[in-house]
């Protein structure tokens, strides 16, 4: 083949010139045949090419088998410039196979080049095999191959953006998932910054994540740092809060080469802000990204804190209607809230979620609920109950059940089983139904060790407060008899921790 007729050659003094300095990452393009003046014409043609401000970078293989080889080692190269016949008619062909279907590369671009068109009809070649292009020799110029490039490179570039966007998507909805699984906004807030760090590839340096407190009618803007990647992230940088401050009065995100930040509104007129930076160019792709993100950290802060709201009036619901009852009994609301937060530590020591041992956290207050129905003369008696007025006491422990069974609302329903089981013993002698062991349930047999160890120390209407090493030794004696062994064990290797909710609710 004449060298004249694949390269004219004013197109390559044309692009002989040198080429200015590139430190850009460059693009990788394998060119493959036999001929090496092929590989020299190409290098002189392309020497100072650029696409997107990125120079080219040659990989050479003279062979099939060669070309395979760097494809292993080098697996983000944008396009490959194959001879269809090198060491057998076919190699080309073959090689094309086994990027595709062996080393499973879809991204790559595939231009087939023959300088013997007789071997590979161009028809069967472009219907059965999976290339972008197919050229015979005798028609490239100068300029067709760097047309080549540029639309090969385009459309590489463009697969790259789509798998880009698809991975970032994946992310994001896998953190949506766990947004969804938080149960506070700290838990909330600390996941941000993990998923930004995440989404971006980042380390979590200069990433903040602000939530504004203001209401829609708010006349100035408070801004609560919900999250960040510094020691003390009470306070935002100033010159972070003044970009966040303009992007609050414009109402809209800023994506900058600098940072990213992002503007959301929830339906409760909070307004709210993600700001992120890396320290070099946000690209473009990434500024998308985030904007998708900020959406979902949107709707996820909206619900978490709705959730919150609503523990919080579930909460005080159970520790006034506790306390309601503890004043019927002349005792001191204090003691529902010390009963459900020893019941809180039992629980997560004893292994439960943090979200079952809320639950029970929750409900522990409703476990005398029944005494609501027990008349004033037996419930406030300051001495001893005779067999007539027990059975009468001993009812409160069904009636609290009777009060909370048929709610549908999982706090309620957890009440309903304390209430009912909290008085059962592990040896089978407790009331009303005299279950055993784990027949009981583990937030029954929780609370019934919360609610003794506090009632024990506290002063009621028949007696005066235990002293501390009384309850102990009572808790050791009735270990595996009244109360849960291992729940009994927890709370006598921690009684430091138990003393010290006492100490922060006194009576």
């Amino acid at each position: 083949m004449n060298n004249d007729d694949f390269l004219f050659n004013e197109d390559v003094a044309d692009s002989s010139e040198a080429a200015a300095v590139n430190t850009a990452t460059p693009w990788l393009v394998l060119v493959v045949d036999d001929d090496n003046s092929i590989h020299q014409i190409t290098s002189l043609v392309l020497n100072n090419f650029e696409f997107e401000q990125r120079p080219l970078q040659l990989l050479h293989a003279h062979s099939a088998a060669e070309a395979e080889a760097i494809i292993q080692q080098q697996p983000d190269i944008a396009l490959a410039i194959i001879d269809v016949v090198m060491e057998t008619q076919h190699a080309g062909l073959e090689l094309v196979k086994t990027i595709r279907q062996q080393l499973n590369n879809r991204r790559m671009r595939l231009v087939l080049r023959t300088g013997q068109p007789g071997e590979a009809p161009e028809e069967h070649v472009i219907r059965d095999y999976d290339i972008n292009d197919y050229k015979n020799k005798t028609e490239v110029t100068a300029i067709k191959l760097k047309t080549l490039l540029y639309a090969g490179l385009r459309s590489y570039r463009d697969i790259c953006i789509i798998e880009h966007h698809k991975a970032g998507l994946e992310k994001i909805i896998g953190c949506t998932t766990s947004f969804l699984q938080c149960s506070s906004l700290k838990e909330f807030a600390s996941l941000i910054l993990g998923q930004v760090a995440f989404l971006l590839g980042l380390e979590r340096e200069q990433i903040y994540c602000c939530a504004a407190i203001n209401s829609a009618t708010a006349d100035t803007l408070q801004l609560d740092v919900i999250a960040s990647n510094v020691a003390s992230n009470s306070q935002l940088p100033p010159e972070v809060l003044a970009k966040i401050m303009q992007v609050q009065q414009d109402k809209t995100a800023y994506c900058g080469e600098d940072c990213f930040i992002g503007y959301f509104t929830t339906h409760r007129g909070n307004e709210n802000f993600l700001y992120v930076s890396k320290g070099t160019k946000l690209e473009q792709t990434e500024h998308q990204l985030l904007s998708y993100f900020s959406h979902n950290i949107a709707i996820a802060y909206e619900n978490i804190r709705l959730r919150e709201l609503m523990r919080d009036s579930q909460r005080e619901l159970s520790y006034i209607l506790g306390e309601a009852v503890e004043k019927r009994s002349k005792e001191t609301g204090s003691h529902v809230k010390r009963v459900a937060n020893y019941s809180y530590l039992l629980a997560i020591k004893g292994g439960l979620s943090d979200y079952d041992a809320e639950v029970i956290k929750l409900a522990s207050p409703l476990h005398d609920l029944g005494k609501i129905a027990i008349p004033d003369h037996i419930l406030n008696k300051p001495g001893k109950h005779d067999a007539d007025e027990w059975a009468i006491m001993q009812q409160h422990a069904e009636l609290g059940y009777q009060i909370l069974q048929h709610s549908t609302n999982e706090i309620l329903q957890m009440g309903a089983i304390i209430a009912q089981q909290h008085h059962e013993k592990w040896n089978g002698k407790g009331y009303p139904q005299g279950l055993s062991e784990h027949n009981i349930h583990i937030a029954g047999r929780i609370t019934a060790l919360a609610d003794v160890f506090d009632a024990l120390g506290s002063d009621r209407c028949y007696k005066k407060a235990w002293p501390l090493e009384e309850i102990i030794e009572l808790i050791r004696r009735e270990r595996g008899q009244q109360f849960d062994p291992a729940l009994a064990d927890i709370l006598l290797n921690n009684l430091d921790d138990f003393i010290a909710i006492r100490d922060a609710y006194p009576d």
